[in-house]
């Protein structure tokens, strides 16, 4: 079996692991005591009193030898030997079977010894209740020996196997309580890592092992320098967006005492420099705004395509998808933002955009698709980046802008814990943008 094949059948949880590592070496131990026990004790008890009761069974079976016939044999076998507690009996072919319970472990080994050693031995019948029988051949024919089973076995001989599993399962259980407990801290730093990942913050205080408390230690050092980067990086944008507007004000007055015509290129570029500005803020703004809560994406998408709507854009909502009901824990201004990016991107670049939705027990997606010249694979990636604007494989003379609408709509979705994936529309033929997120 290969090492791929067997990580296939790994537990994939930490409990899992952890009990599996635990366990192995508990399992093989009283593997190993019981195999031991069994050849060292159970087989060295077995055959001293299998040897012992040999000796009187060659007694016995050397008295009815010395009778005239079987009658007298048993009876002086009675006699003579009636402290050997031995009943002798004349037995017919079709009795004589080897027969022991699958279990019966010194069974198997006294049934051996006894046809090693024992001259005359047929075979031995061991399920017959508590007694022994052993079929000999003598001299007047096919005799059944009767005597007690306690004299050629050890008494209880399971108590070994019982005590060794019931204090294994006791000591596997303890060990269990107390692992939950060493492993309990790592499910915390686990729970505190995904939902920072996913835009939410959520007490953490490092416990546990030394190892434990450092690798908390480390991400809770890690989430204060993170928060405090998109902290500066927020207040130094909307800073700079801030005091450009009074010049642009400033210059927006001028130009409307200066002939129309003349003005007019002006202030378009007026104008294209505060979308610049906005789109400077909305980055700023980034996926911090607000903190999540339970919304209806399939209600929130339709309410941004009316908006889109409106505003003269030819957007088009198509069916939901999915079996998935109820609502996803999102920030809903940041979650608007992304969306509303992507279908101006599609309206800008093409003709027109779909929107559609789709939300299954696990996942929720977010597809927007165009009719525009796409993007090609080898530059997606690319695109992500903020302040990226390709050319040609999306017009940039259908619009303004700094390259910053992929790049919210990609901090967004990695804010929920999601991803943003480009592909190429199968219906529309231009650039399809998905945002998956888990529930």
């Amino acid at each position: 079996m290969s090492w791929n094949l067997l990580k296939h059948y790994m537990p994939r949880g930490i409990y899992g692991r952890a009990a599996l590592i635990l366990l192995l070496p508990v399992v093989f131990l009283q593997l190993v005591v019981t195999v031991i026990f069994a050849q060292r004790h159970f087989e060295g008890v077995t055959h001293q009193m299998t040897d012992t009761m040999l000796r009187e069974l060659a007694l016995v079976v050397q008295t009815i030898d010395e009778a005239p016939d079987l009658a007298q044999g048993r009876a002086a076998v009675a006699q003579e030997l009636e402290p050997l507690a031995i009943d002798v009996r004349k037995a017919a072919p079709e009795q004589a079977r080897n027969l022991r319970r699958w279990y019966d472990y010194s069974g198997r080994v006294l049934t051996q010894r006894m046809s090693e050693r024992m001259t005359g031995f047929v075979a031995v019948d061991l399920v017959t209740g508590g007694e022994v029988l052993v079929f000999v051949q003598t001299r007047h024919g096919l005799v059944q020996i009767e005597f007690d089973r306690k004299r050629i076995s050890a008494s209880n001989p399971h108590q070994m196997f019982v005590y060794t599993i019931a204090f294994g399962f006791l000591m596997t259980l303890i060990a269990i309580i107390y692992l939950r407990n060493q492993l309990r801290p790592i499910k915390r730093l686990a729970r505190a890592a995904e939902a920072f990942g996913r835009g939410r913050h959520i007490p953490y205080t490092p416990a546990g092992a030394v190892e434990l408390r450092a690798a908390g230690s480390a991400f809770v050092d890690m989430r204060h320098r993170i928060e405090r980067h998109i902290e500066q990086r927020t207040l130094m944008l909307s800073g700079v967006s801030h005091d450009l507007r009074t010049p642009l004000t400033r210059l927006r007055l001028g130009l409307a005492m200066l002939d129309e015509d003349e003005a007019e290129p002006l202030l378009r570029d007026v104008a294209d420099m505060q979308g610049m500005l906005d789109e400077f803020l909305d980055f700023a703004k980034g996926a911090a705004e607000g903190e999540p809560e339970p919304v209806d994406p399939f209600a929130m998408v339709t309410d941004i395509i009316e908006d889109a709507q409106r505003a003269g854009r030819d957007v088009t909502l198509m069916l939901r998808e999915g079996e998935g009901q109820g609502t996803v824990l999102l920030r809903e201004g940041a979650m608007r933002r992304a969306i509303d990016n992507l279908i101006s991107n599609g309206v800008r670049y093409g003709a027109r955009a779909e929107v559609s939705v789709m939300m299954s027990e696990k996942t929720l997606r977010i597809r927007v698709e165009d009719d525009g010249p796409g993007i090609p694979q080898d530059k997606r990636e690319q695109a992500t980046k903020p302040f990226t604007r390709l050319d040609p494989s999306r017009n940039q003379d259908k619009g303004g802008g700094v390259g910053l609408g992929l790049a919210i709509a990609v901090d967004v979705a990695r804010s929920h814990g999601g991803v943003l994936r480009l592909g190429e529309s199968e219906r529309l033929g231009g650039l399809r943008a998905d945002i998956v997120i888990a529930r």
